[in-house]
């Protein structure tokens, strides 16, 4: 009809100026050269060339893929056990999945804040480990507790976001498959292993990938609490490219950082394609 061509046109030219555009600008960009005089000359690859060569960028994608490395499996682990346990509608676990929800609510700036004060000497992360017989640690200060503690936050602030994914998948399965399989015997592993896991698997599929690209893309916690130190052990790509460009003014070399970020996430676009494409999809 009409209004779907319409619908579709606009649609067309809203991917156009708000994707495929900055796209665009942001290849040229990193294609290019800008000197001081504001004149602008192609130089090809070279830009990608003294980024690889570049021992800051180097740390910055080692950082940023231990993190995913780490981060990723830590979250959907954690969202799917949450996940199981509030859907076994035991007493008070809708009190403590709304407990598990209610970071989604607070953005993300403000859980950094909320957090860096937790992380202070004197804060709330301190006094538990007391409680316990632990000394003081350094959290925020410390090169080699500093990223762990950056995924502490962002796992605090993610994973009842996608155990409500989780939930709903879970509540799609249907609940006579367990109660035969509880007729045959089979333990709580073995249900969860041959009906949860594979009746999960395209749930489980798109928050994966959607959680890892999410974790590419961590700006905000990084730059409130450790600007990417100490020493480099939290500068994350989202973090490096920004520096790069507005502290130090060099837009190409950070633009050729965006290209190598939307590659990594067409990879993962393409991965998640893949795992979502059922077994009788050719």
């Amino acid at each position: 009809t009409g209004a779907g061509r319409r619908g579709r046109s606009a649609a067309g030219i809203a991917l156009l100026l708000l994707r495929l555009a900055p796209a665009g600008v942001a290849l040229v960009d990193s294609l290019s050269r800008t000197t001081l005089l504001g004149g602008t000359s192609f130089v090809g690859l070279g830009n990608y060339i003294e980024l690889f060569a570049n021992a800051d960028f180097q740390n910055s994608l080692a950082v940023t893929l231990l993190f995913a490395v780490v981060i990723n499996p830590l979250q959907i682990a954690a969202a799917f056990l949450l996940a199981v346990l509030f859907t076994r509608r035991a007493v008070g676990s809708r009190f403590w999945r709304s407990m598990v929800i209610l970071p989604i609510a607070v953005p993300p700036a403000v859980s950094a804040v909320v957090w860096s004060v937790i992380y202070r000497p004197d804060g709330l992360a301190n006094g538990f480990l007391a409680v316990f017989g632990i000394p003081p640690q350094p959290f925020l200060t410390s090169p080699y507790q500093a990223l762990l503690s950056i995924m502490i936050l962002l796992s605090w602030i993610g994973v009842g976001y996608w155990m409500m994914f989780l939930i709903a998948g879970l509540n799609d399965i249907p609940t006579s498959y367990y109660e035969a399989a509880s007729l045959d015997g089979a333990s709580w592993w073995r249900q969860t292993w041959s009906i949860t896991l594979p009746l999960l698997r395209r749930p489980l599929a798109f928050v994966l990938v959607a959680d890892t690209v999410s974790n590419f893309l961590v700006f905000a916690p990084v730059q409130i609490l450790t600007k990417g130190g100490p020493n480099g052990s939290t500068n994350l790509l989202m973090h490096d490219l920004y520096t790069r460009a507005f502290t130090f003014g060099d837009i190409n070399k950070a633009q050729a950082e965006v290209v190598i970020l939307v590659l990594i996430t067409v990879v993962i676009v393409a991965l998640q394609f893949r795992l979502l494409k059922t077994e009788d999809q050719p």
